[in-house]
């Protein structure tokens, strides 16, 4: 196959693209604008043969359409999606996250091409915290309503809307895949978790929004990759697929999983300002995608997922280095 990838220079896109080469025979363009969140160092090493790296707006039509037309597929990374960015300027946000995904479905309709599109659990909103007694804590299933509460999330949702659209509409053969939150190497810092583990590489203290009661459902991007490609593969067209792997910890077990990982005492963080709005929950409701695809995630234990991270953003410095000074300062400003 001919597969292009929006957003594949990113963290979650160059993570799949790499999954690609080494599952499949397929050959590889990745469509990135090189935003500061996404790097050509992710992509080293590949066999040139099988992947190209082409500069260019997944806004732009006259670029998208040709590209689109020499591949078999598009599996549609390509995003903004940092919620505090979001909250200090929306427009960029709707900009690629809509009128980006309106772009490709429009090239992907006229070429009779496959899609599949990458989205977040965040556009469900939150669920309300675990206490002790629940038997059958709520998760979101594919049936779960929509309630986005961030520029970042309500411009992901609209997305969503628009390649369903497109499916009853016009016949577009797409699928859509919900994904809990990633972590794994590639990750820029400006993220929670490589956040974290590069201020206490600086001998820092890791900050910690609010309480840090918000619980996240953790995923391995190696995990997210397998199930994308899974979903391309098998997916029956016009379904929605949730993506997680079981892995609910509230940040404040993360920080202190961290620290604990890295030799300091979990208790050596600081309380910092919490997020407008900030989302209390995420859980997913992988059970479709495990029946119905028979997918499962391999990085169950999230404790040795985490120390791998850990062991990855140690010994490539070099790769993070450059932006740490500026997102420090960013986050300062705001009180974080």
């Amino acid at each position: 196959m001919r597969i292009l990838v929006t957003g594949g220079a990113g963290f979650i896109g160059s993570n799949f693209v790499h999954h690609l080469v080494r599952h499949t025979d397929a050959s590889v363009t990745v469509l990135d604008k090189l935003t500061y969140a996404a790097s050509r160092e992710s992509l080293a090493g590949l066999p040139e043969d099988r992947v190209e790296l082409v500069v260019g707006d997944i806004v732009d039509a006259g670029l998208v359409e040709p590209l689109v037309a020499q591949h078999d597929a598009v599996v549609h990374y390509a995003a903004e999606s940092h919620n505090d960015n979001s909250l200090n300027d929306p427009s960029p946000f709707i900009q690629t996250n809509l009128i980006g995904t309106f772009t490709l479905l429009e090239a992907v309709r006229k070429a009779g091409v496959r899609f599949h599109h990458v989205s977040t659990d965040e556009v469900y909103g939150d669920l309300p915290l675990v206490d002790d007694t629940a038997d059958d804590p709520k998760r979101f299933t594919e049936e779960t309503p929509y309630q986005p509460s961030s520029p970042y999330s309500a411009s992901k949702a609209g997305s969503d809307h628009l390649v369903r659209a497109w499916v009853r509409s016009f016949g577009v053969q797409a699928t859509i895949s919900n994904c809990s939150n990633n972590y794994g190497p590639w990750q820029h810092i400006e993220k929670f978790i490589p956040r974290q583990i590069t201020e206490v590489l600086d001998g820092r203290r890791p900050k910690l929004y609010g309480s840090g009661e918000n619980v996240r459902d953790w995923i391995h991007t190696e995990d997210h990759s397998s199930a994308v490609l899974r979903i391309l593969e098998q997916g029956r067209i016009g379904e929605t697929y949730l993506i997680g792997a079981d892995g609910e910890k509230s940040n404040l077990e993360v920080v202190r999983m961290i620290l604990r990982l890295m030799g300091r005492a979990e208790d050596d963080f600081e309380h910092v300002t919490d997020r407008a709005g900030h989302d209390l929950r995420y859980a997913i409701d992988s059970g479709k995608l495990r029946t119905e695809l028979g997918w499962s995630p391999e990085y169950g234990d999230f404790e040795a997922g985490l120390a791998q991270t850990v062991a990855w953003y140690r010994d490539n410095e070099a790769w993070w280095r450059p932006n740490k000074d500026a997102t420090e300062a960013s986050y300062a400003a705001k009180g974080q």
